[in-house]
């Protein structure tokens, strides 16, 4: 699917220009061999103003288990690269109608090293919403669509370390969701690319819950 952006609303302009040219942190640099994938950043507009849907990923898996990401997944054979991965990923984890989302830009690769994969985000715009429901019982638990405003509010930010004491990056409380890991860095430079990020105190660090270092202990 080509890029269309005819329809693109005012408040994603700065963000379609800025977001191919972010910068990939050292740790996130795309590895030789790595499998490829692609995952989709989609933008709408609801009840609550500007949004993003995000996923959570079902606890029985054994890898990603229980945590918030963007739908997507691995670049299959048929796929015609990683505009129709994320789409196809997206219809088939939480329903979006591929039809009626507009292709805004791809940003640069990055290299998630606990699955091994290089991962292309692929940023869309809703053009025309459809109703989203968890697609796959077995992977996906739930679907939600989070307005931005919830996400740059400084009261739901924090940062999160593991238990002994490592730092492990930015994160959000939003929608009864903890999105931390690869999500919330990914997430981070968006808003940061959009110019919606608000100043927050970094200086709040909470340990990951238990629950959430049982589930990421698989993998």
């Amino acid at each position: 699917m080509t890029e269309t952006v005819s329809s693109t609303p005012a408040w994603l302009e700065r963000f379609r220009t800025e977001a191919p040219q972010m910068a990939v942190p050292p740790m996130f640099l795309p590895a030789q061999g790595a499998r490829a994938a692609a995952v989709l950043i989609l933008f709408g507009e609801g009840p609550e103003g500007p949004d993003v849907l995000l996923t959570e990923r079902a606890a029985t898996l054994n890898k990603h288990a229980g945590q918030p990401a963007f739908p997507g997944g691995r670049i299959d054979p048929e796929d015609d690269g990683p505009v129709a991965a994320a789409l196809r990923e997206a219809w088939e984890e939480a329903g979006v109608e591929p039809a009626g989302v507009d292709v805004l830009c791809t940003l640069p690769e990055l290299y998630l090293s606990r699955s091994e994969h290089r991962v292309t985000p692929v940023a869309g715009w809703w053009r025309e919403p459809s109703e989203i429901a968890p697609g796959h019982p077995g992977e996906v638990a739930m679907v939600a669509r989070v307005p931005l405003g919830e996400l740059v509010d400084p009261a739901n930010r924090l940062m999160v370390r593991h238990p002994s004491g490592i730092k492990l990056g930015p994160a959000f409380r939003v929608r009864d969701m903890l999105v931390w890991g690869f999500t919330a860095l990914l997430l981070t430079q968006v808003l940061d690319a959009g110019g919606w990020d608000r100043p927050w105190d970094m200086s709040q660090v909470e340990d990951l819950p238990p629950e959430v270092l049982d589930l990421a202990s698989r993998g």
